[in-house]
């Protein structure tokens, strides 16, 4: 298998689990071998394989639904690694997180810094990570538009998340979603912006897209 992104420090894997096709990420650093895990949708002996030859140290997840936890259990079992989430989505979890993950707070992969974003709106406890110029944003940000929302209000909190905390990064970021294929923040800039610019019903939530709701 093909990474999906490798620079001179990092490697990042991919697979498409479950029902939903969910993404999960092991991102591995190149001088260590050490490895995190993004998110655990389903099949972990398939994730297990992805992580031979590495040295797995936490499994990250980026929200609590259970498209991306359906194997979190039997992978914790077997690598017996910490559990990493945002505190407010813990009650959707098969298991209490050994580590809550607070809006700025850095990771430790190796040499290398992991910042987390707390990105409310999906869910309550929503979370991206950043490293080395790559974004892993769960169901925050897909190209095109952001995850779906159940609420206006929830709406108004993913796109504030987005405002203020993703959208600023450099246009070269790297996003890996939860679903789907890569994009960059430089490819979503223009329909952002311009979503925002123009007027829109407050009651607007569910599946949006930046260029057509």
């Amino acid at each position: 298998m093909q990474p999906i992104f490798t620079s001179t420090t990092v490697r990042v894997d991919r697979l498409v689990l479950g029902a939903y096709g969910t993404n999960t990420y092991v991102l591995t650093s190149l001088q260590t071998s050490e490895s995190l895990v993004i998110d655990a949708p389903a099949e972990a002996k398939k994730i297990l394989e992805l992580l031979q030859g590495t040295r797995p140290r936490a499994i990250l997840l980026t929200h609590g639904h259970l498209d991306h936890t359906g194997a979190l259990l039997p992978l914790k079992t077997a690598l017996k690694v910490p559990v990493a989430a945002h505190r407010e989505d813990s009650p959707r979890l098969p298991l209490k997180p050994d580590i809550f993950c607070t809006d700025g707070e850095k990771l430790a992969l190796g040499a290398h810094e992991i910042e987390v974003f707390h990105t409310p709106g999906h869910t309550p406890g929503s979370l991206c990570f950043l490293v080395g110029g790559v974004l892993f944003a769960g169901d925050t940000l897909f190209p095109g538009g952001p995850g779906r929302t159940q609420t206006p209000a929830d709406f108004r909190l993913i796109l504030e998340s987005l405002s203020r905390k993703i959208f600023p990064l450099p246009n070269e970021t790297r996003v890996f979603p939860g679903h789907g294929e890569p994009t960059t923040l430089k490819a979503e800039r223009p329909a952002f912006e311009a979503f925002r610019a123009r007027h829109r019903d407050p009651r607007m939530c569910g599946d949006v897209l930046w260029a057509s709701s």
